[in-house]
Formats: structure tokens, sequence, C-alpha cells
């Protein structure tokens, strides 16, 4: 029988820290420019970089974890029938971790042996393996490595499910996931609801990103003869079916570097994505019609991609992904109608196929294979009344909350009753008021008790909101107590820095000062400095800021950065030994020491640098190849009497090429 219940997932976990107090606020533009080749078709145009740009407000970054590791027993919940056993983080956004077939023994999925944070996610800090969901913007998702709400619910047939929700502060809706695997059923349902309760639009974003094992004989095989190829490093451009370039891509072994797939795959097709060994069998993803767009990424051959892939994980565990999302690519959001919801169903399992076939050169005999052998596991008829019935069973309150997640969904709730708001969010998303907790009781008081409480400076500010809704709260409650006026100062000008209202941003700003001194908004102003290009306004204002205080990590990063791009080396050496030991140390101070020893020519303990294990490093971040060139660049000019020139640089990158362990180029390496 279906069994849902709770069980501890042991693994060497590294430690998160605490989130980043300085707000990153979204940049002048709502879309980004999106290359494209002259072959890609109107049809594929229309959406490309609309309202993609980077947003993270109000969410803090996740920035201060480290890659020491510990074993944990971490907090799970499983669902398990007599095929399929299923493990969830609730902790780290409800990822599927696990996903194994019980009669064969086998792990369908990439699972992760370790649980180690990177620098791929909109707030910094994402893991790799298992199936992640990601919502709402470009990216790997806000709550990737946060607590979601997890819930008990009824499944079609009685039996239990699991139903992870949460509210997405960034636009202002919620979604869910309801998760069914009936008594006998060889494949895990995942229905997912999103509901816009707005009356204006909002740019919605969905994929479904799924690691699976690579390996040279494992193909990804989908039902389409074509596909709009992201080669990072030029314009996307539409290349056939299984080859590309002269190699045969839907093998991800054989491509040199990292890339992204998106098969264009016609409308009349039922849309599912497989990944399947040399012997046939695999895992596959189907799903209902809604899920347009299917998508292999593949890390390259080359020496950063082979890097990451044991930077993420461990040696010896190679992973693709294979994803499916709203639009046909992740380049691009889709309008969402106000007062709208969009539902549909997944399903994921084992497929058995004719490795004959499936590795054969015809191509579309492979994916028509494949496709028939996934109808025989789940009739795409079965799969339209599943999602029939799921949907009935989004609509059910849960059983019981087995898990909290924040506790902004019933704020927002509290505030929608408050101001006599229609609340169109579905009851049966529980947000119950004992989830609010320390980050949102100032803003509760602010609600019930129309002031933020008093907070110091040296304290923090707390965390962030940006929903425009809150602005008349705190502009009313600046008539009461002074004591909480630099706060509420400084909260009003991140409402509308948001909004992108600058000038009234840096007033506000300014106003938190007049009310007590302050570095919070006194690095805000920087930032509005730096964005209106006076570099040098931004750089005093910074060193002001430090001065002031919080002498934080974050904000010693920022003023090195600053020093640095003014080309005050000498004045960041200085600044970086007279740090406390616990900033001086922090990663990215070492490589800012690192850039300007190398521009002072002081660098002596330079290339103990190289031997740190940085846990930071951004996808695509060249920074510690471009450090080992330079640092060999001087050593060689020095050794020889002459001057870095273009032959010197020739000769470094010939006879000194970087160690593995910090080459993470993703092109052109």
């Amino acid at each position: 029988m279906t069994r849902l219940y709770e069980a501890p997932y042991t693994i060497p976990a590294a430690n998160m820290g605490p989130e980043n107090p300085l707000p990153m606020f979204r940049g002048p533009e709502d879309d980004s420019a999106i290359g494209l080749a002259d072959d890609v078709p109107e049809e594929d145009r229309l959406h490309m970089g609309w309202r993609t740009a980077h947003r993270v407000l109000p969410y803090r970054m996740q920035d201060e974890y480290d890659r020491s590791r510990d074993v944990r027993d971490l907090d799970s919940l499983v669902l398990e029938n007599d095929i399929l056993r299923a493990v969830f983080l609730p902790g780290a956004g409800g990822r599927l971790m696990s996903l194994v077939n019980k009669p064969l023994g086998r792990e369908l999925l990439h699972c992760n042996p370790v649980y180690q944070p990177a620098n791929l996610a909109l707030r910094n800090a994402w893991l790799s393996g298992g199936i992640e969901w990601n919502s709402g913007q470009v990216g790997h998702h806000w709550l990737t490595c946060s607590p979601v709400f997890c819930a008990r619910v009824d499944g079609p047939d009685g039996e239990p499910g699991l139903r992870i929700y949460e509210w997405d502060r960034v636009k202002g809706y919620a979604w869910q996931i309801d998760f069914s695997l009936p008594e006998g059923s060889p494949v895990l349902f995942a229905h997912m609801r999103i509901v816009n309760p707005h009356e204006h639009e909002i740019a919605m974003y969905w994929w479904t990103n799924i690691a699976v094992d690579e390996r040279e004989d494992v193909r990804v095989v989908v039902p389409a003869e074509s596909a709009l190829c992201n080669p990072y490093w030029t314009s996307i451009q539409v290349v056939d079916l299984p080859e590309a370039g002269g190699r045969d891509m839907t093998y991800s072994t054989r491509c040199p570097h990292a890339a992204d797939f998106f098969s264009r795959i016609p409308d009349d097709r039922r849309r599912w994505v497989a990944a399947l060994g040399g012997d046939g069998t695999g895992f596959f993803e189907a799903s209902t019609q809604r899920l347009r767009g299917r998508k292999l990424f593949c890390w390259g051959m080359g020496a950063g991609g082979r890097q990451w892939q044991e930077f993420l994980a461990a040696p010896g565990h190679a992973y693709i992904e294979i994803q499916a999302g709203l639009a046909r690519t992740q380049m691009e959001t889709l309008p969402m109608p106000g007062r709208t919801e969009w539902s549909w169903t997944e399903a994921f399992g084992y497929v058995d196929a004719d490795p004959a076939l499936v590795h054969g050169a015809d191509w579309p005999a492979a994916w028509g294979e494949v496709g028939a052998r996934i109808e025989g596991v789940i009739p795409e008829a079965r799969m339209a009344d599943a999602d029939a019935r799921m949907a009935l069973m989004a609509d059910q309150a849960p059983t019981e909350i087995l898990r909290r997640g924040s506790g902004w969904g019933a704020l927002e709730r509290l505030r929608k009753a408050k101001a006599c708001e229609p609340d169109r969010v579905p009851e049966a998303l529980v947000f119950p008021r004992e989830a609010i907790g320390a980050d949102e009781a100032p803003w509760l008081a602010l609600l019930e008790a129309g002031s933020l409480p008093s907070r110091a400076p040296k304290a923090g500010p707390g965390a962030l909101m940006t929903q425009p809704e809150w602005a008349a709260a705190l502009e009313r409650s600046l008539v009461g107590e002074p004591g909480a006026d630099w706060l509420v100062w400084w909260h009003l000008g991140n409402l509308r820095m948001e909004q992108r209202d600058t000038d009234g941003a840096c007033a506000a700003w300014r106003r938190s000062l007049e009310c007590e001194p302050n570095g919070w908004a006194v690095r805000n102003l920087s930032v509005a400095a730096q964005r209106a290009g006076d570099a040098a306004e931004a750089l005093s204002l910074l060193r002001q800021a430090w001065q002031a205080g919080p002498q934080i990590a974050p904000l010693a990063i920022e003023l090195a950065q600053a020093l640095a791009d003014a080309g005050l080396h000498t004045e960041v050496m200085e600044f970086v030994r007279g740090l406390p030991e616990e900033v001086r140390c922090h990663e990215r101070m070492l490589l800012h020491w690192a850039r300007a020893a190398l521009a002072t020519g002081q660098t002596e303990g330079v290339e103990r640098i190289f031997a740190h294990s940085f846990a930071t490093i951004r996808e695509g971040e060249v920074t510690l190849t471009d450090l080992w060139f330079a640092y060999h660049e001087g050593r060689m000019a020095a050794e020889t009497g002459v001057e870095v020139n273009d032959e010197v640089r020739a000769r470094v990158r010939t006879e000194c090429p970087p160690p593995r362990s910090i080459d993470f180029r993703m092109a052109g390496a």
C-alpha cells in the first residue's frame, strides 16, 4: 500500500551560513538582450528575453555557505508504493532527491552523494541532483535551498499524497505541487498549480529540472526533429536533431562545451523526454500539453565542465539535466493574465525500450520506439484522467501540515483581510498564523499596531519587504514612534528603488540618515550613485558606510571591489590587512587581496590562493584562472627580464595550464 512517512536522510552536508542582509536591487530593465541567429523563426522569438532580467528582492542572498561537510541527518519525507520510493527534502525547496524503482533496485535520478551549495541560483546557493521545481523567474528558484510547506493530502483514490507549496514574495502568487503515487502505479504523478491572484498580468516561468546520470551510453530522446541550441558564447540557433555540428548531441559526452538544447516538439505530439542507457532502459518524464518545453543541458567535455561536475558532487558522479517547462526555452517568460490559474500534470518513471532502435541511426525510429513504450507505461488517456482527478485533489484541504515554510503567506492573508481585499489564494493552501516567525514579526507589528518595532542600526534592518502595498503602511507609521523612523525610511527607500523610483529611494535613504546615522542607508545611496555612473561618489559613500557600520563581510567585499575598479590596488591591500580576521579570511576577500597583490607586484603568498577550496565561484566565472595566468605571466616575465607581452601570455597558456581544481571555464578553454 502507498505510504507517506518521515525518515532521516543521511548525507555529508555543508554549512549554509547566514543570509546576506544587503539588498540586491533589480536592474533598470525588465527584459534581457538575447542573441538570436537569423534562422530562429518568429514563433520562437515572441517572448525571448521578455521580463527575464535578474530579480531577487525581497529575498536575501544566500552566499555564506562553505565546503566543510559533516555527515548529518537531514529532514526528509518519503512517498512509497510497491514499485517506487520517492524521497523529498522539505528544507531544500521540496526537492525530489531520490526516485527508486524498488523491484529493480534502481535509482532513476542522479542522486548527489553530498549536500553542497554552489553559486548557480537566483540567490546564489544551489544544489545539484534529483528534481528541482523552478517557478516565477528565469533561473534556479529563490527557495531551492530554503524550507517550503509540506502537507499530507488524500490522493485521488484515498491513498496518502504529498503537497508542497509556498507564497512567492517577488511577484505575489501561490504555487503548489501535489504528488500522488497510487497503489501499483509505475509512475509518480505531480500536479502543479500556479495562481495569479492579481487583477494585473504577471510574467510567469516554470521549469522542472531533472538530473540524471551522464554516461557515454546514455542518449536523451525527445519527439522532435530540431532544437534551439544555446551554446552560451554565441547566438541561439536552430539545429537539427540528433546531429549538430557533425556530432550527435543526444549523447551529452559528445558535446565539447556546455550547451542547452531546447527541443522544438510539434504541438500535435505528446510532451515527454527520456534518458536511456545502452540497454534501452532508463528514466522518462511526460506531461499534459501545457508544459510545452523540453531541454537537455550538458556540462560539456572541457576541463571546466568536468570540474563543475566534481565541484557540485564528487568524482565519478557526472550528470546531465533534462527539463520540462512552460515556454519553449528558458530565455523567456509567459504573460499570465490576472485572476488566472494554470495547472498541468507530470509523470516520472522507468521505461524499457528496444536498444537497437533507441541507439540506431534512424532518429524518428528512436523517438517513435521510446514514445510507444512510454504510452505502454502511462497511456496518454490515463494521463488526462490523472490530471482531471488531481485537479480535484488540488482543491482539497490538507489533512495534516507536516512541515512549515515561511510566514509570508500568512502575513499576506492578514494584510488582505485588514485592507478588505479579496483573497484569491486557494483555501487548500493553508498558511497558518503560527508560521509567522522572527522575520515576519516586525511587519505583523506594522500591520496590527501601526509601527515597526524600534531597532538600532547595529542590530541590522531585519527582513526586507518590497511588495508595493506595504508602502502606505510604512508612510502612515512615520507619525508614530520616532525611534523607528530610520528603519521606516530605509525600507521605504528599498520599496521605491525596487519600483525604479531612484530619486524617491535616495530621498528616503537621506531621511533615514537624518533620523539616525546608519551605514545601511549610506550603502544603498552608493548603489544608486554607481547606477547613475558616478563611480567616485559611489566609492566615497561605501567608505562612509564601512566607517558607520555594519562592518560585515558583504559590505567589505563591495568596498574592496569599488577600490579595485578605481585602480586603488594599494588601498585594497591596506584595507584587507586592517580587517577583522573573520572578514579578512572570507574567500571573496582573499580573491580581492590576490588581484591587488598582483597589480602592485607584491606577489608573495599569492600562489597559496590556488590551494584554497573556494565555495562561491559563480557558474561561468573565470576569476581563478585569470589569477593563475596573471601570476605566471608576472613570474615568467621577471625570470626572462621582459615586460608581460603577447608572447609571454601565449607561453603561459601553453606551459602553465591551470590545475583542474581551479578551472571553471565553460567555453573556449
